[in-house]
């Protein structure tokens, strides 16, 4: 039976639903829990993102996958608290946002004891939560360049993956050479990583995604919805006409089978503000009609949707 790891744990994956691939209950950087301005209870953030969640349910949404790395507000006792709640099923993952992200213990580590870290996590439990990760989130670190830790981060999450049979989803595409190294030199079909945020305004012009796709990568538009059309645009934003064409351009090629969409959304931001007006949400109330607009035909938006994101998550062991 094809099954995927929930917080709630495994389920088949026919029962996933409406798939966003790419978003986050609550993200913040380490030590966001010390600011005295921006930081929530759990009772407000819990107000905050129960009725996103509902509302995403409502819509006809059924899985929500959390893209939220170790050391970045991942709470799995909170996750499983709220799938139970609005009926969503969550899916936590391992590893780490970006290098940048990692705390010291991590930073220092080997590639063998971030495999273990990993494995553990995917095959066991996340601490005593009992709930498997069901993807392994990595990226590369803010200068736009993969850093030693990133690559050791990358390698470990290639072997982790390849045992386990959990893919692989990455914050941000850009200098991507070296990553499709790894993944080939530790035997990863690139087939099992979604390279993320190829859509966003900042990197999306540094972001080969045609090159990936034709070596078999999948490609996340996941940042729909930050348009600089909002009141407070955040400087990763761009236009939502020309994200949308960038996106008909990329499917339009052949790469439909290739593409993810999500929003990237925050439903409850950890010591920042976040974005105003922006959700998981997006996906229904603006994403969809944009591409129904557009001439999309409905078993292509289910492909996105639906098909794309079950085949990606399944895991393969």
């Amino acid at each position: 039976m094809s099954r995927v790891n929930t917080v709630l744990g495994p389920i088949p994956t026919e029962e996933l639903g409406i798939v966003a691939v790419h978003e986050h209950i609550g993200y913040g950087m380490p030590g966001s829990e010390l600011d005295t301005r921006w930081w929530k209870s759990p009772e407000e953030r819990y107000a905050e993102t129960v009725p996103k969640l509902r509302r995403f349910r409502e819509y006809g949404g059924g899985t929500f996958v959390d893209a939220t790395g170790i050391c970045n507000g991942r709470d799995v006792d909170y996750y499983k608290s709220l799938s139970a709640k609005t009926g969503v099923h969550i899916v936590a993952c391992t590893g780490f946002v970006g290098g940048d992200t990692a705390l010291p213990f991590f930073a220092r580590a080997s590639v063998d004891y971030l495999t273990r870290q990993f494995v553990h996590e995917i095959t066991v439990g996340i601490g005593d939560t009992g709930s498997r990760a069901g993807v392994i989130k990595v990226g590369v670190s803010r200068g736009g360049r993969m850093t030693e830790l990133d690559k050791r981060i990358y390698r470990a999450a290639a072997r982790a993956a390849v045992t386990t049979g959990v893919p692989i989803l990455t914050h941000l595409a850009i200098d991507p050479e070296p990553a499709v190294a790894i993944f080939a030199e530790e035997g990863l079909p690139l087939d099992r990583v979604l390279f993320g945020h190829a859509d966003d305004g900042v990197n999306a012009p540094n972001t080969p995604d045609v090159w990936l796709a034709e070596r078999g990568g999948r490609i996340g538009f996941d940042t729909f919805g930050y348009e600089t059309e909002l009141d407070d645009p955040p400087f990763w934003a761009r236009p939502r006409r020309e994200r949308l064409a960038h996106f008909l351009d990329f499917i339009g090629k052949g790469y439909l089978d290739k593409a993810l969409v999500s929003a990237d959304a925050n439903c409850s931001p950890l010591g920042w503000p976040g974005v105003k007006r922006h959700t998981v949400n997006y996906l229904f109330e603006d994403l969809v009609p944009d591409l129904r607009e557009a001439g999309v035909d409905e078993a292509t938006i289910t492909t996105l949707l639906v098909d794309n994101p079950a085949d990606f998550l399944t895991i393969t062991t």
